[in-house]
């Protein structure tokens, strides 16, 4: 079917594109491994833990590593991709065929879809590696401390977490709210949002909540109130030392878990632009593969007797462009100067007018 559909010229040009895109895409992150390796061996083997295991926690953080650089291995294997093209001349033959540059370039950015599809497969799979990555590194376990304050986090079960205090030492929470957003128009899964002056945590059972009220909020029916002396969720397994855990970053968690944690900050009026931006870029940076293919392509065929210098050279310096401007636009729309979603696509925005600016100039 593939033959069919590719010419013998686009199977070439996918094959060529294909190899040094995954050259780069599983090459930067073994050499993050192997540089994170070691720095950090002696910590993980001072905790216990098995090499088995700390082999397997590298291979679970493995789609955060491939995520943040496909964009990166685009732009190598479409520039290096090009530029061999066009030193051997293979170009100027298909030219001379008959065939332009635009169809040339059609294996290219069809490999781009592609990848932009596995960027956004990778950033759904990333924060669930990420947990599993820490875990097998005891990470929460060294964590310090015992006592926070107002805090929220949300489950993967749909719920919200907010929490005043938390003390370790007694296994106990002050003022705790929970929500549970449910499906619009289903009366069977209603949002319900329950409150309690106080929660004890139990190791067999879990935490306990005590003297509160939950409120079951339906589109068709009245809002019904029931107070309680005792609830327990059987959702809220986290332990008082995991609850004193960093708050999750942006990155570890998945787009609609980052999206309820959003709209709990924004209840407890807490400035969320930032984290919008970070949302934002969930979707933006998978796009950016196909963007940076449109605008890489043309920008290879500049020189005629650069080499691998030039390409690695060209690649890293655009590259660095983009991650400045990300950072850039991150900072704009953070600060409310911008909306954070128009912010999160500047760059690919002011990249993609580029690329076509820079087609419309090929000869083809």
């Amino acid at each position: 079917m593939i033959r069919r559909l590719f010419h013998p010229l686009d199977r070439y040009v996918f094959a060529e594109f294909s190899k040094i895109f995954a050259a780069t895409a599983l090459g930067f992150p073994i050499l993050v491994i192997v540089i994170d390796l070691t720095d950090n061996l002696d910590k993980y083997l001072s905790r216990n833990l098995s090499r088995g295991d700390i082999a397997l926690s590298y291979v679970y953080s493995l789609p955060e590593s491939m995520y943040m650089v496909l964009p990166a291995a685009v732009l190598f294997a479409t520039v290096f991709t090009i530029g061999a093209l066009t030193r051997h001349s293979e170009i100027t033959a298909a030219k001379a065929s008959g065939i332009s540059f635009y169809r040339i370039s059609v294996p290219i950015y069809a490999a781009s879809v592609i990848a932009a599809a596995l960027a956004l497969v990778l950033s759904e799979l990333a924060p669930l590696g990420n947990r599993r990555s820490m875990e097998l590194r005891d990470e929460v376990m060294y964590t310090t401390g015992t006592e926070r304050f107002n805090f929220a986090f949300a489950s993967e079960a749909g719920r919200v977490y907010k929490v005043q205090q938390l003390q370790v030492a007694t296994g106990s929470i002050e003022a705790l709210e929970i929500e549970r957003r449910g499906r619009a128009g289903d009366s069977t899964y209603p949002t319900w949002l329950a409150t309690a002056s106080r929660a004890r945590y139990d190791r067999d059972r879990g935490w306990l909540l005590l003297g509160g009220t939950m409120h079951v909020m339906t589109d068709q029916r009245p809002n019904l109130a029931v107070t309680f002396d005792s609830l327990r969720d059987r959702h809220f397994r986290e332990t008082p030392v995991q609850l004193m855990a960093s708050p999750k970053a942006p990155q570890d968690m998945r787009y609609a878990e980052l999206g309820r944690y959003i709209r709990a900050l924004e209840r407890s009026g807490s400035d969320v632009n930032g984290i919008k931006v970070e949302r934002a870029l969930k979707i933006a940076v998978p796009i950016t593969c196909i963007i940076i293919a449109i605008f890489g392509a043309p920008l290879a065929t500049s020189t005629q007797r650069g080499g691998a210098a030039w390409g690695i050279g060209l690649s890293l310096a655009v590259t660095v462009t983009f991650l400045v401007f990300i950072q850039l636009t991150k900072a704009i729309g953070g600060e409310n100067v911008m909306n954070p979603d128009l912010a999160a696509w500047l760059p690919n925005t002011l990249f993609g007018l580029g690329g076509l600016v820079l087609l419309a100039r090929v000869r083809t």
